[in-house]
């Protein structure tokens, strides 16, 4: 049991902390959609991803809330039984039907307390950082009764946003200021510290506290100069066609089942996803090879090797945070050729996406053959081609294929569907 009066020490600093926060600049969200509803609203994403300031933001649209983050040092043992006492001080200082708790997963069991201040009548916000331990008391405490909000690094949108160019009216001058920043935009990716104070330490130590504190400590892995590595050869490797066995045997890992845990781990704490190849058969998505993609660029070239051939599996890694970001149901498809993306809705394919860096004499035919190849396998009449700057179209039989730069696709000037 927490001491009263460093409890209430902590909630006094903390709130002082929380109203002196810079909420920075407002992300895309339908902050109305989130504040009219009675439902939990959840706030999940990668460390420093901007969860906290986007609970910040969500704030500043309130009258008045209460705040905590477990976080903090001093609330290292906090436990189920100190959340009476918590609501308990929150009362005694403040008057409010709103609560704001960032790093929710910190705590054993919190989803009960949450559950009982819905019950109670408040408006919940809480933020967290692991999607495994959220989803799990999500679906058994709180199933129907919160909206999930996932969280990623800036999108190029938010990026130009943060450096205040009017990307609606393209002028001239527009359109070189986008290209100069979608170079840097692609290399150094969107997390918000980044983005803002270009310190190339700050992306290799959100990794390693990524690595040690929510997997390796978490997870109790005890190889752990092993495990860095496993972690460094998917970074290296995003973007290609890998499978457990081959991955065990490379890294002399015991086995491909390890492999799996390691893979999970690094899911559930969002450094990378993972691609399945589509399959009629929900059975068959989870065999063969698999596709890796990490959460951001400028973090994969931080920590892993890169060289100029990569320029193209940037652009791709780019295009696929994007279609996450989007809520995409996304698979690669292979067969004789390669599509580097189809969307699912619903049961249907009802997309399909290739990824390269400029079309030409020595990948056209690659290229075009894969999608054309997938249009035929799901009867789509059009397809898409996204390079870095090519924009056109072409008619192949009764196909239609539209070839469009990545950052209109970025900036929505091209909704794919």
């Amino acid at each position: 049991m927490k001491d009263l009066n460093l409890l209430e020490e902590v909630i006094l600093d903390q709130s002082n902390s929380f109203l002196r926060k810079d909420p920075g600049m407002e992300r895309e969200v339908d902050f109305g959609k989130y504040l009219k509803t009675k439902q939990i609203v959840v706030i999940s994403g990668i460390r420093r991803c901007g969860k906290s300031t986007l609970l910040k933001q969500f704030s500043l649209k309130l009258k008045d809330f209460y705040y905590i983050n477990f976080e903090d040092e001093r609330l290292l043992d906090f436990a189920l039984e100190d959340f009476n006492n918590l609501l308990i001080l929150w009362k005694k200082n403040f008057n409010s039907k709103n609560v704001l708790m960032d790093e929710i997963q910190n705590v054993d069991k919190w989803e009960l307390f949450v559950s009982r201040l819905k019950e109670e009548g408040y408006k919940v916000f809480i933020t967290g950082s692991n999607s495994k331990l959220l989803s799990s008391e999500l679906a058994t405490r709180l199933t129907g009764r919160y909206f999930l909000i996932k969280l990623y690094p800036f999108s190029f949108k938010e990026f130009l946003a943060l450096k205040k160019i009017n990307y609606n009216r393209l002028t001239l001058d527009t359109k070189i200021k986008i290209l100069k920043l979608f170079d840097e935009y692609l290399f150094n990716g969107g997390f918000p510290d980044f983005a803002i104070y270009q310190d190339e330490e700050f992306l290799e130590t959100t990794y390693r506290d990524i690595i040690y504190k929510d997997i390796i400590a978490r997870f109790k892995i005890r190889e752990i100069k092993r495990f860095r590595q496993f972690a460094n050869f998917l970074f290296t490797n995003f973007a290609r066609e890998l499978n457990y066995r081959g991955i065990a045997e490379a890294l002399k890992i015991k086995s491909p089942t390890s492999v799996i845990n390691y893979i999970g781990a690094l899911e559930e704490s969002y450094l990378i996803f993972e691609l399945f190849k589509y399959d009629y058969s929900e059975k068959e998505h989870y065999k063969g090879n698999k596709k890796i993609y990490v959460i951001d660029n400028g973090m994969r070239r931080k920590i892993a090797f890169s060289f100029s051939e990569d320029r193209g599996r940037f652009l791709e890694n780019m295009v696929f945070i994007e279609l996450k970001r989007r809520g995409k149901e996304v698979f690669y498809f292979k067969n004789e050729g390669e599509c580097d993306f189809v969307i699912n809705e619903k049961g249907k394919i009802k997309e399909a996406i290739q990824v390269c860096s400029s079309l030409n004499n020595f990948n056209e035919k690659r290229e075009v053959n894969g999608l054309i190849e997938a249009m035929e396998k799901f009867k789509l009449k059009k397809g898409y081609i996204l390079t870095e700057n090519q924009e056109e179209k072409k008619v192949i039989g009764d196909k239609e294929i539209d070839m469009v730069p990545v950052w209109k696709y970025c900036l929505d000037s091209l909704r794919l569907s």
